[in-house]
């Protein structure tokens, strides 16, 4: 069997789905739901793998309608210019409505303050809960997965969050037979993960499927890197490469998209999806394990970050 395909259970039922089918088929349950019981629903896009499938499972779910929802987009100011770019691509294809909640201008208005280490993705929260305030969105659609990391783990499909925006797991409600609680009191709002519960793997072997195109960053390429604290990050206005650092340009690729000041690249000759879903399928670390710095910041960093109102 390639390894671009899904594997399946032998059955001799002949309408037994693929595991890609029944992951597939949740998470477009999972957005009729959202439409059904929400009134102010959005997706939040960031022109990465996990966003750009979620993307399509809800283009799936409404066809041959226009999906029901706007995207929400926290821009950090120190974004990949393909990623932006292939953003506003995918919104002007589909003909798609994007809020964008921008880091730069928070900062601009001294409601926000720059680190002194650069990095932007901490400073999310702040402009994201007030585009879910400002907008009345009481659905909020993530790309996160269970298999990312730990505080992710915890997360049930539904999310419910407070007025203001934070996550207790000691509220997480039961999810039995894939029935979903989107109760909420008026000021909190759901966090909805159709992709729960997908793996890496799964993501690409489903864009190997679908034939789902994505940023020219995730495939090997030659590009300008650094090294900091043993990772290969891209150098930028936000303070990269320091004294003692040295630019070598290597071929290398990204597993996952974020703000440049703490998405790290990985030395890859995989430029085909085949070659990538062989070197994923032989990976013993997470992708945000491997290249976020922000994850690395304290055991305990991204259940942090949720409390506050992170995604």
């Amino acid at each position: 069997m390639s390894t671009v395909t899904a594997v399946t259970e032998e059955t001799d039922n002949p309408y037994a789905l693929s595991h890609l089918d029944a992951l597939e088929s949740e998470a477009v349950h999972v957005f009729r739901e959202v439409a059904g019981e929400f009134e102010r629903p959005v997706i939040l896009f960031s022109g990465g793998k996990d966003s750009i499938v979620m993307l399509h499972l809800a283009l799936k779910a409404f066809t041959p309608a226009p999906v029901p929802f706007a995207l929400l987009h926290v821009d950090t100011g120190h974004n990949f210019p393909e990623v932006i770019d292939y953003r506003d691509r995918t919104v002007a294809r589909h003909g798609l409505r994007l809020h964008v909640a921008s880091v730069q201008e928070f900062i601009d208005r001294g409601e926000l303050r720059e680190r002194p280490d650069g990095t932007r993705n901490p400073l999310q929260t702040v402009p994201l809960l007030r585009a879910i305030t400002d907008n009345r969105f009481d659905a909020v659609f993530g790309g996160g997965r269970r298999d990312e990391e730990k505080a992710r783990a915890k997360e049930r499909v539904f999310s419910l969050r407070d007025e203001f925006g934070a996550w207790n797991p000691r509220r997480q409600r039961p999810e039995l037979w894939q029935l979903y609680n989107g109760r909420h009191a008026p000021g909190e709002h759901v966090r909805v993960f159709p992709l729960s519960n997908w793996t890496e793997l799964d993501v690409w072997q489903y864009i190997a499927r679908e034939g789902i195109e994505l940023p020219e960053i995730y495939y090997a390429h030659k590009r300008e890197v650094f090294q900091r604290s043993g990772m290969w990050l891209a150098p930028g206005e936000w303070g990269g490469p320091k004294d003692g650092e040295s630019l070598e340009r290597r071929l290398v690729r990204y597993r996952t998209v974020g703000d440049m000041s703490c998405t790290g690249a990985v030395d890859s000759d995989a430029d085909t999806i085949e070659k990538v879903i062989n070197e994923i399928a032989a990976s013993r670390l997470t992708e945000r394990g491997a290249t976020r710095a922000d994850d690395k910041l304290s055991e305990a960093a991204m259940e942090d970050r949720k409390r506050e109102g992170y995604f």
